[in-house]
This record gives structure tokens, C-alpha cells and sequence, in this order.
């Protein structure tokens, strides 16, 4: 990528630009600063193009996302690209599948909170009083469907043994 500005040296660029692609780089991007923003595209045997705001450069083997153009010069759409890439190197294709994952995570912790009160309360309303070591064990259970055994066993149980086993 290389920017060009008002009092670029067209001849020097022009230059550089065979060099490059002489010595096998595949895409020499020329962002265009002065005048109407715009980026050329130079190819090897391929004749330059221009793309203009609003369109997509492509890397195909060189980079996985395509580019807009204002990526190139806005600090904004610059942002968006390095979070999309960020994202995709954590697995993610979007922001909102984080948010998805996010909210999934919130509901299921929100019913083991809610078995683990479930729990105590019938452990207290059993005049049930476990042990710090059996309150760590329902503090650290992250197993619904075990929280669940317990409940049960629990309203049916005459001792807390019965509940966690001895």
C-alpha cells in the first residue's frame, strides 16, 4: 500500500510501483489522498484500475477479508476492519455472535443461581445446615442437572448425607 498526497512525485511512484511488481509483489494499492479519494490498483499484466468509495478490494491468498477503500483513509472504517479481523482470529464472524455467546452465558448462569437459592432454601426449610465444605460444593457446581439431583433429593431426604451422599 502506498499513499499518494498532493506534491507526490508521479514519476518516483511510477517507478517504484514497476519494481515492485517486477520483483513479484502481486498488488502494489495506490490510496489516492489529493483530490477525490481513490485507490489504484496495480497488478502484474493486468492494466491498472481505480475503485472509488464504497467498493471492496480483494487479496485473494494475500489477505482473508476483503478491504473497503475508506479502510485505506478513515479512521473509523479502519476501526470496523481491524475489529472484524480481530473477531475472526477469536472464532468469532461478528460482533453479534459475541453478544449471542454473551447473553447464552448470562441465561445459564442466571439458572444455577437460581438452582443453587432453590436449593438452599429447601435445605433450609429442612432445617438442613450443610457444612462449609457442602456450601463451597453448591457454590462451585456448575452442573445444572446435578444441582437439579441434589434439589430433589433434598426435598425428599431425611438427612443431608442423603442429599450429597456421606
Amino acid at each position: 500500500v502506498e499513499y499518494a498526497d498532493t506534491g507526490q512525485n508521479e514519476d518516483d511512484l511510477a517507478q517504484k510501483i514497476d519494481e515492485l511488481l517486477a520483483a513479484g509483489t502481486k498488488l502494489v494499492w495506490v490510496v489516492r489522498l489529493a483530490g477525490a479519494r481513490r485507490v489504484e490498483v496495480h497488478q502484474q499484466g493486468n492494466p491498472m484500475r481505480r475503485a472509488l468509495p464504497g467498493e471492496e478490494l480483494s487479496a485473494p491468498g494475500i489477505l482473508r477479508n476483503p478491504v473497503r477503500v475508506e479502510a485505506l483513509y478513515d479512521k473509523e472504517a479502519s476501526f470496523e476492519a481491524a475489529l472484524r479481523n480481530l473477531l475472526q482470529q477469536r472464532g468469532y464472524e461478528c460482533l453479534d455472535e459475541v453478544r449471542e455467546q454473551g447473553r447464552e452465558q448470562g441465561r445459564e448462569q442466571g439458572e444455577l443461581v437460581r438452582a443453587r437459592l432453590s436449593l438452599r432454601k429447601v435445605l433450609a426449610a429442612r432445617r438442613f445446615d450443610p457444612s462449609a465444605d457442602r456450601d463451597q460444593l453448591i457454590d462451585a457446581c456448575t452442573d445444572l442437572d446435578r444441582l437439579g439431583r441434589w434439589l430433589e433429593a433434598a426435598v425428599i431426604a431425611g438427612s443431608l448425607d442423603a442429599v450429597f451422599g456421606p
